[in-house]
């Protein structure tokens, strides 16, 4: 018999229910989870809505309309492995088909997944034939993959049309994707400057640094302790931005963060030789702007994106006012970003970083980044920073050294943690074939410790060991990359664009002077096994790599501190402003 929950009763039939529930023990149920409702539905609503955001802020977020996971302890938040280049999980671009150069582009509504491999890329370039299951790509509900407003005066360098109907096998339009990249990387090459010493004759090339309302920069590190609220970001722009010291590597090395680029760079272009303070006499014009700490401040607070692209649009209104800035229609300016694309690149769909790089007045100028955009020519990558912050060319040379006769204990070693919410990574794999590998064989540091937390810890793992693997994190770049590089020991990739397609300024067209790469596709299915693969390289061609790697690549990988003074070596920044200054002279 039904037992009757209906609000309009009288009080005698209330109380006949009730001597039911007595005489009835099997309805006890029913009658408390009644109570149980009554009472949780006086509980304020505001006090259930803050509990729910507690969880939400001490676990995972969700950005750009997929589950991701993102770190949000303490402990994973400081690892400079756990955030890898501070995006979305695997942040996504649409393939282009076919690279016809223009000054628009239009987007691609491709429902087919592309993952096959194409000889055609190959043919093209010394590079590794790409697969695109492990790569960024944009979101097929974006409605954009690159930007569709057309600048005024747009600059005339190549950007791929990309069609509106599949009319290619997927491996074709791999193929001409890849062209598109490979012809925008010889673009970058392009601008290298034949220049190899840093007492260089300016002769009329200017560099002219704006003067931006420190808003735009001094006062968001002013706001150092507040960035993340549970972790002091002030001790990473001790000197200069570099860091705290770290004694136990020796002179120069820092406790620098990862997304430190920004002042970094601003310390050391204020000392340049060609800089200006007369207009007039400058080609190249710097913008001092720290986008990467602006969006970094927003990153974990529940904030509108109005708010987030605040200051960004406010930067454009003040530039938009300056006769420099109208002149070329930014041409000639250049923006160094300390956190990758894709944090720039917000699109409809997301709430994730911010609009800057999607803005129409954002087309033409060069942007700088720790990673870039494989499809806009005007996005070019520098190397992440590092620890080691040398002051002169004898710095360098007793650094070559120490790498160079460091014995190398371990043959292959690995500094990073799983991705259990990811099951496309291969992280667990690696680790798995490194453990399974035998002692002495494979050394993995597991940076779910604290032990990644400190640079001397990673860098004493890498200068022990012949090889590194670098596996993707959040996106495909990594810090640790260049860690390894800069200890001399040699870089596994399995993605190209963890380096191949991203700096090639920095690194040789040859990535088989400098790194091992084996397809990320071949080790998720288990046809490879790393460690073994690892072991059939001979001495002498790890010791060849090495020595090119310590010789060659290592002094242009480093950022120098801010009085640094180099006449044998050109450092990273050195490299990158006279690259600028060569492409600058040409406009």
């Amino acid at each position: 018999m039904a037992v009757s929950l209906s609000k309009k009763r009288s009080s005698s039939s209330s109380k006949a229910a009730a001597e039911d529930v007595v005489e009835r023990p099997g309805r006890d149920y029913c009658y408390l989870c009644s109570v149980l409702c009554k009472v949780l539905y006086r509980i304020p609503v505001a006090v259930l809505l803050l509990f729910l955001l507690f969880l939400w802020s001490s676990s995972t977020t969700i950005i750009s309309g997929k589950i991701v996971h993102v770190c949000v302890s303490s402990r994973k938040l400081n690892n400079l492995y756990c955030l890898s280049a501070g995006a979305q999980s695997q942040p996504s671009f649409e393939l282009p088909e076919v690279p016809v150069f223009r000054n628009i582009s239009r987007v691609l509504s491709n429902d087919e997944d592309i993952t096959k491999e194409t000889a055609g890329a190959a043919r093209e370039s010394s590079l590794p034939v790409l697969t695109f299951s492990g790569i960024p790509s944009i979101d097929r509900n974006s409605s954009k993959a690159v930007s569709s407003v057309v600048p005024e005066n747009p600059v005339p360098v190549p950007v791929p049309i990309i069609k509106t109907s599949v009319e290619k096998e997927p491996e074709e339009d791999t193929a001409d994707a890849m062209k598109a990249v490979k012809e925008q990387l010889d673009v970058h090459r392009s601008w290298v400057s034949s220049h190899s010493g840093n007492n260089m004759k300016c002769d009329g090339k200017g560099i002219y640094v704006y003067d931006l309302p420190s808003k735009f920069n001094k006062d968001l590190i002013g706001q150092c302790s507040d960035i993340v609220p549970w972790i002091d970001f002030c001790k990473y722009f001790e000197n200069n931005a570099m860091g705290e010291p770290i004694p136990k590597l020796g002179d120069h090395w820092y406790g620098t963060h990862q997304y430190s680029l920004e002042p970094i760079f601003h310390s050391r272009i204020l000392k340049h030789p060609c800089r200006v303070y007369n207009e007039n006499e400058a080609k190249l014009f710097y913008v001092p702007f720290y986008g990467g700490l602006d969006i970094l401040r927003w990153h974990f607070k529940n904030v509108s994106t109005e708010l987030k692209d605040s200051l960004s649009l406010e930067l454009i209104k003040w530039l938009e006012q300056q006769k420099l800035w109208t002149k070329n229609s930014g041409k000639d300016h250049v923006f160094v970003l300390g956190k990758i694309s894709w944090d720039f690149r917000r699109n409809s769909d997301s709430t994730w970083g911010t609009k800057f790089l999607e803005l129409p007045q954002m087309q033409n100028p060069v942007k700088l980044l720790i990673e870039r955009q494989p499809w806009h020519v005007n996005d070019i990558g520098i190397p992440h920073p590092t620890s080691f912050h040398p002051q002169s060319d004898s710095d360098i040379i007793a650094w070559q050294q120490k790498i160079i006769q460091s014995p190398r204990r371990s043959l292959i070693s690995f500094a990073g943690a799983a991705r259990p919410g990811a099951p496309e990574n291969i992280r667990s794999v690696l680790i798995r074939q490194c453990m399974e590998a035998g002692e002495g064989k494979c050394r993995y540091l597991d940076c779910r410790s604290e032990k990644c937390d400190m640079p001397e810890t990673v860098i004493e793992t890498f200068m022990e060991s012949e090889f590194c693997l670098q596996p993707q994190g959040d996106s495909p770049t990594r810090k640790s990359l260049f860690d390894s590089l800069v200890s001399g020991c040699i870089p596994v990739l399995f993605d190209p664009f963890t380096a191949y397609y991203q700096y090639p300024w920095h690194l040789p067209e040859e990535p088989e002077k400098y790194s091992v790469f084996i397809d990320h596709n071949e080790v998720r299915k288990s046809r490879v096994n790393v460690m073994e693969r690892l072991m059939k390289i001979s001495r002498q061609e790890r010791e060849d790599m090495r020595s090119y790697i310590v010789y060659k690549l290592m002094p242009g990988l480093v950022y120098g501190d801010p009085s640094s003074e180099f006449s044998k070596f050109q450092d990273a920044f050195f490299i990158a402003v006279n690259n600028l200054l060569e492409r600058a002279s040409r406009i």
